[in-house]
């Protein structure tokens, strides 16, 4: 994405980002690296993730607040030490059971749980440009230490702070504007997304919060409400639609010209928007 100071709606003519919602999650386990693999080897412009803080400090690719849905374990991520998470199957859960029973060995790739750590790396390895779009969870015992953590590791991949004026391949996404506003403050040349189950009243308008130029509404909003899409663009802002699997909710973004559409199905999508006439 480009930097704040940047980013502008989409220009036309330009394609449309396919950003793959925890990674190629319609086939693939998902936040597994499988499901990410799987997800650049199909084209993807970009890649989804949640994170969550384990007790012990490590970021990890989970969308739940518990664990219970999408592994053999129990309990809150914020509670269990990476250690205990890795011991743990999560993919069998999609699979309809152990599905490595008829090998040698499981594959981990497709049941481990995924550290941020390792996907940046999976980005950072990946032979051509691909954006990670980081969805920070909240509310969380940790509060602000979610997102100086996160500074910290993407400092480490020299993320963190983008030359003024260079397209950062990461941005940071939230329902909660007090995490866009830490990043602010804590890396303020990443992008931010806001995301939003619901328009807030005061930004009906197309404005967003201080410093947040993407807009991250669901399709249920850009089904409800098309017009939305033209008055944040006219705001100067670009837009980020979730999650978009169906092909008539496909169809209803590239009308309206949305920014990115994030899916589950990234592989499928890319086909669709490849048969559209340029805009």
């Amino acid at each position: 994405m480009t930097s704040p100071a940047a980013s502008s709606p989409q220009t036309p003519g330009a394609a449309v980002q396919v950003v793959a919602h925890r990674g190629s999650s319609e086939d693939v386990p998902e936040h597994t690296l499988a499901a990410y693999v799987k997800a650049i080897d199909d084209g993807a412009d970009a890649l989804e993730c949640d994170v969550r803080l384990t007790a012990d400090g490590h970021l990890v690719c989970v969308h739940d607040r518990r664990i219970n849905r999408t592994s053999n374990g129990r309990g809150l991520v914020s509670t269990l030490e990476l250690s205990h998470l890795a011991a743990l199957d999560f993919g069998s859960w999609k699979e309809g059971g152990e599905h490595a029973s008829d090998v040698e060995a499981p594959d981990w790739d497709r049941t481990s749980v995924l550290t941020l750590d390792r996907l940046l790396q999976l980005v950072v390895d990946a032979g051509r440009r691909v954006e990670l779009a980081i969805e920070t969870k909240h509310p969380t015992r940790y509060a602000g230490l979610v997102e100086r953590r996160l500074v910290e590791l993407l400092d480490r991949f020299g993320l963190a702070h983008p030359v003024e004026g260079v397209r950062s391949p990461v941005r940071v996404m939230s329902f909660s504007q007090m995490s866009l506003r830490r990043m602010r403050t804590l890396a303020p040349r990443l992008p931010t997304v806001f995301l939003m189950e619901r328009v807030p009243l005061r930004f009906r308008d197309g404005t967003l919060p201080k410093g947040v130029r993407i807009a991250g509404p669901s399709i249920e909003i850009v089904r409800a409400h098309p017009r939305f899409v033209a008055r944040l663009h006219r705001a100067g802002h670009r837009v980020h639609v979730w999650t978009v699997d169906r092909p008539d909710d496909v169809d209803l973004c590239l009308q309206l010209g949305v920014d990115a559409i994030i899916t589950n199905r990234p592989g499928t999508v890319l086909s669709q928007v490849s048969r559209q006439p340029t805009r």
